[in-house]
């Protein structure tokens, strides 16, 4: 039997769907999600079996102009994923169309001569007489193999560009067990899935200056699992918000966290949570090393 392997890297602007994508895919969680822009910041590896094909699904943040470490890191992964892909899927979100940041991203994938594939997403939204006008205009910036237009969030059109992704990856064995799912370690999708709930718990800037480290992740003899994740904020009155009115807010990102946690690895978790006021951990090395990012 022929076998075919490939890395196929998902880029866009913040916001497009990148992630919903790659979740959609992989029939699981693998990567979180929230309405926020610039949720994902580091690469995540989704191992998916398609046919005689094990594709390697490298969701990236989402490129934009970087302030801080933390931004020119999350932009820094995003291209290195790109740059080591077979196949790179462009994430357009098509009710925003070609905006600077498509502009900017477009302008990059075409110095760099990589084989792309157009996907306008949440095309469930529009009519498609809207999209031709759309297409164009980027297919006459980038050279594009293939495009497609689907909804990550119904699932409209996935199966499609899924098949045809297993058909045009190289020739090649498997590079994963065929029953893995991703090489994201427990320890951070315990702390990544900490991060999303304050990102749908929480607002304004509150989430963007809040990053989570697991400090501890112990085996239990019953089989169950304890983990203390340490969230470090950027100023006290992040820390007051997220706490909470008598620690109200801080037990339900952790009650959350926990059953989503505990169903993702399929056993019981004992989720603990500690908040540190640490101004400019964005700027720090060690803080972005210890969330997956390298030194940018």
């Amino acid at each position: 039997m022929t076998t075919r392997c490939g890395f196929v890297a998902i880029v866009g602007a913040p916001n497009a769907g990148k992630s919903t994508l790659l979740n959609r895919m992989a029939g699981t969680k693998l990567s979180i999600v929230s309405p926020k822009a610039q949720t994902t910041r580091f690469r995540v590896l989704g191992i998916l079996m398609r046919n005689n094909a094990q594709m390697l699904l490298v969701d990236t943040p989402g490129i934009f102009r970087p302030r801080r470490m933390l931004d020119r890191a999350m932009v820094a992964a995003a291209w290195t994923g790109a740059e080591d892909a077979d196949i790179t899927l462009l994430i357009v979100d098509a009710r925003a169309g070609l905006t600077e940041a498509v502009r900017e991203i477009v302008s990059q994938l075409a110095q760099r001569n990589r084989r792309v594939w157009l996907v306008l997403n949440k095309t469930d939204l529009m009519k498609r007489d809207a999209l031709l006008p759309l297409t164009a205009e980027l297919s006459g910036l980038l050279p594009v193999e293939h495009v497609f237009m689907i909804s990550a969030r119904s699932g409209q059109g996935v199966d499609d560009l899924m098949d045809r992704m297993a058909a045009e990856l190289p020739v090649g064995p498997y590079l994963y067990p065929e029953d893995d799912l991703t090489d994201l370690p427990d320890r951070l999708l315990a702390a990544e899935l900490v991060r999303e709930q304050i990102f749908l718990q929480t607002h304004e800037e509150v989430p963007y200056a809040a990053t989570a480290e697991t400090e501890s992740f112990q085996e239990r003899p019953d089989g169950s699992v304890r983990i203390e994740v340490t969230i470090y904020v950027a100023r006290a009155s992040h820390k007051a918000i997220l706490i909470g009115e008598r620690g109200s807010r801080i037990r339900s990102i952790g009650e959350r966290a926990r059953k989503e946690l505990a169903r993702l690895l399929d056993r019981p978790c004992h989720l603990f949570l500690n908040v540190k006021e640490r101004s400019g951990w964005d700027e720090e090395r060690a803080r972005l090393r210890a969330i997956g990012l390298d030194d940018a």
